[in-house]
């Protein structure tokens, strides 16, 4: 699990619609970029300004699709005619 804080209040509302919805979210934090599900935004109440705490299950990445066959060389045939 990834754990972020932030004061952003633009950026809590946008892990809260994507924890709503089921999406993954997207943050990066210095140089790493994590993608994930968003487990859970809590306030921090004793904090001045408002602070949250984001939870995300982060996601392997996905690899990369390789084709079945090799595309074929072959002309089309309406090239035959031009």
């Amino acid at each position: 699990m990834f754990t972020y804080e932030t004061a952003d209040q633009k950026e809590v509302r946008r892990f809260r619609i994507a924890q709503f919805n089921g999406r993954m979210a997207t943050v990066k934090a210095g140089e790493s970029t994590v993608t994930g599900f968003v487990r859970s935004v809590l306030e921090q109440e004793s904090s001045i300004p408002p602070r949250w705490t984001i939870t995300i299950i982060p996601n392997a990445p996905k690899e990369e699709i390789k084709p079945l066959r090799p595309i074929s060389r072959a002309r089309p045939f309406s090239e035959d005619y031009f």
